[in-house]
């Protein structure tokens, strides 16, 4: 079971991310984009208030999946495992984190503007 899990957040995760990403690019997905950013910021800025800053639960999920796996992941977040184990390249930490940060915010703002356009429009 443990391994379809590790393969199962592997797959959900990393889809994840990427819709996070491009959801916005399409306006039947949209609203659930913008769902799915507010749910990634309220994990990476409200529930990190207890559990540090970016924490994300799918992270948190996989990463006991595979400890119960024997696994120990010494990576500081789920963008730099990912970074490391698609190009075999361990990126520092610090540009990983500005990177996704970055890519968070333009995708996150992009999002709301294309939503608040689509919803004009669809007043119209």
């Amino acid at each position: 079971m443990y391994s379809f899990l590790n393969y199962f957040f592997f797959v959900f995760h990393t889809a994840l991310i990427l819709f996070n990403t491009f959801g916005y690019l399409f306006e039947k997905t949209r609203r659930l984009n913008l769902i799915t950013l507010s749910l990634t910021a309220f994990s990476w800025f409200v529930l990190g208030i207890w559990y540090g800053w970016g924490f994300c639960f799918c992270t948190e999920w996989h990463w006991q999946v595979r400890e119960h796996l024997g696994i120990f992941d010494n990576d500081a977040s789920y963008i730099q495992f990912l970074a490391r184990r698609l190009t075999g390249i361990d990126f520092p930490q610090k540009t990983v984190d500005i990177v996704t940060a970055a890519v968070f915010f333009v995708s996150f703002g992009l999002s709301i503007f294309l939503n608040v356009k689509s919803r004009r429009k669809a007043r119209r």
